[in-house]
């Protein structure tokens, strides 16, 4: 079982150092999705921001690094990773999305965020480690990750989700009738392969037309050629200097 202690954990950097997040050393790690999730919000100093299922609090301080001045809360499940999104510097509240605590059923927010797990276990195996499989296998319906952020969400606020693509008809059905104005990106590993995420972003009491954004292509080249990193100088600026993703 992770711990806390510091042997079990390491200390990561972000945004080209920017910013540094404690995560343990074994089991689930905060990778280059949630800084992209991040980069896709078009959030304003003063605004609030709740992280549904923060984890270590990857997206919402990759986000308070790119915009100051936010007010951001995480929410999580896990008590070793809501310990650490702590130690961290997010403000978090350790509970089940679905079954928040009056504190935070009691507010609104501008935007929420949302990196949901990926991977339906009903069709797969389960992680060995618990804090593993608890960020990528599912047992919280989509359904219930988008109520939870319709219901805090304030009006013409904003849910902004990263998911595998196939999830995308859930996604959509789960946001119809309580989330208006859907975009959709999608990201894609590199030129000419189909895209593999993609970046959902939808609106409380939206009104605009559906919007499917030109993909993201994220490395360069068509294949992998060599070990290191390969991305596009757009990615690297989003995930070393903060730039924004999506427009």
């Amino acid at each position: 079982m992770t711990s806390t202690l510091d042997t079990d954990l390491t200390h990561d950097a972000f945004l080209g150092g920017k910013l540094h997040l404690w995560q343990p050393r074994q089991g689930y790690r905060a990778g280059v999705d949630p800084v992209l999730l991040a980069a896709s919000v078009k959030a304003r100093a003063g605004q609030s921001v709740l992280d549904l299922g923060c984890g270590v609090g990857a997206a919402a301080l990759c986000l308070g690094a790119r915009v100051p001045g936010l007010r951001l809360l995480g929410v999580e499940r896990q008590p070793l990773y809501a310990d650490l999104a702590a130690r961290n510097g997010l403000d978090v509240v350790q509970a089940d999305l679905t079954d928040l605590p009056a504190p935070v059923r009691d507010q609104s927010f501008d935007h929420m965020l949302a990196n949901p797990p990926y991977f339906d276990r009903r069709a797969g195996h389960s992680a060995e480690d618990p804090g593993r499989e608890g960020a990528l296998g599912i047992d919280t319906p989509l359904a219930a990750w988008v109520d939870a952020a319709a219901r805090r969400l304030r009006h013409k606020g904003y849910l902004h989700m990263i998911h595998r693509v196939e999830r995308v008809p859930d996604i959509l059905a789960a946001a119809q009738k309580r989330l208006g104005s859907p975009e959709l990106l999608p990201l894609c590993p590199r030129n000419g392969k189909a895209a593999e995420l993609v970046i959902f972003r939808a609106r409380k009491d939206g009104r605009a037309d559906f919007r499917l954004h030109a993909p993201v292509i994220l490395h360069i080249g068509s294949v992998h050629m060599a070990d290191g990193e390969s991305y596009r100088p757009e990615i690297q600026a989003v995930l070393r200097d903060g730039a924004a993703l999506m427009s």
